[in-house]
């Protein structure tokens, strides 16, 4: 099991990311940038290049509507170059608040769009021509709307670092987990219950990986969660720092009946929970939204507790199919956290 940790889009990325070295010498395998609408991701990737020698560096994520395929190939490979190789792209089709609210962009076909988008970061890896038979890419022919008819295909001037890297998919969604199934190298959702995962995405896992794409391996699946081992009541009470994530998103992210988030809390068995968060979210009232959070839910998503819990939690985990715990040291001794869990999932 690889061991990882995200940096958030809020606050200071470059205090964050000036952290990530000591990680590295701690034994951390990968380090995952966020994007959301604060900073962009590519750029703290690149500082995180010139900082770190043996981490990989991922997107997790980059939304697919507001950068081309081509734009996306060119950050992969350019990343994967300053890394020296150790790029991983994370795409997501993120939401309709972000694409639309934020980018201005319409929110339509994600699968398709998806898709297309990682043969044409593939292909291009290879120094293939950016061609095909989408609707998403240019270059345009004058039947689809070019004004000037001069936009031949093109492959990447540059050669990348490798012809092929890593992609994942954030995903929730049935239709969309199905895909990273079948065409991704690996899976990111959010808010993970190794207990009920299967209840919820088995199915979906399943389908995907009877069509899975010749020539890739074993899906990687990443889950995201808080870290604080210790006995007694006060590591416990650690896991209210995890509520106004949960209520961020299954309260806050999108509105009524167009939030995944809430779908997914729903499809654990908290319906009446989710009503309530998002009830309470949406009318400002976050700090209640955040109380509403069900502790089982909190206790099943993260590591907290005494080291033989947090050991058989990390077995759980792994159970669910998780290769990749991507993991946020809720200590006063972040590296030492790191180090200490590493041992645990060796």
């Amino acid at each position: 099991m690889k061991l990882a940790t995200m940096l958030m889009y809020d606050g200071n990325p470059r205090t964050a990311a000036d952290t990530v070295s000591s990680y590295e010498k701690a034994g951390l395998d990968t380090v995952w940038v966020a994007e959301a609408y604060g900073f962009d991701s590519p750029t703290l990737m690149g500082y995180l290049a010139a900082k770190t020698e043996t981490i990989e560096i991922g997107s997790a994520i980059l939304n697919i509507y507001s950068r081309t395929p081509g734009a996306l190939l060119q950050t992969a490979a350019g990343l994967d170059n300053v890394s020296g190789g150790r790029a991983i792209l994370g795409l997501g089709a993120s939401g309709p608040q972000v694409i639309e609210g934020f980018h201005g962009v319409p929110y339509r076909k994600p699968l398709a769009r998806t898709a297309e988008i990682i043969d044409l970061v593939r292909r291009g890896l290879k120094r293939e021509a950016l061609t095909n038979e989408g609707e998403f890419h240019l270059p345009l022919t004058k039947e689809r709307g070019a004004v000037t008819g001069l936009g031949k295909p093109l492959k990447l001037l540059t050669h990348p670092e490798r012809d092929t890297i890593p992609i994942f998919i954030a995903a929730l969604g049935e239709k969309s987990v199905e895909q990273a199934a079948t065409i991704a190298d690996g899976w990111i959702p959010h808010l993970f219950h190794p207990g009920k995962a299967d209840l919820v995405w088995g199915e979906s896992l399943a389908r995907g990986a009877a069509k899975r794409q010749e020539g890739l391996g074993p899906l990687e699946i990443v889950a995201n969660v808080m870290v604080a081992i210790g006995e007694g009541p006060e590591t416990k009470q650690m896991l209210d720092f995890a509520r106004p994530l949960f209520a961020l998103y299954v309260g806050g992210m999108g509105a009524k009946g167009k939030n995944f988030y809430n779908d997914i809390a729903k499809a654990y068995g908290y319906e009446k929970e989710a009503e309530e968060i998002q009830d309470l979210y949406l009318s400002g009232k976050k700090r209640e939204a955040e109380a509403a959070v069900p502790l089982e839910w909190l206790e099943a998503a993260n590591l907290v507790g005494p080291e033989s819990y947090v050991k058989e939690r990390i077995a759980a985990f792994r159970e669910a199919g998780v290769t990749n715990l991507s993991i946020t040291p809720a200590t006063a001794d972040p590296v030492a956290t790191i180090q200490q869990v590493k041992e645990l999932v060796s």
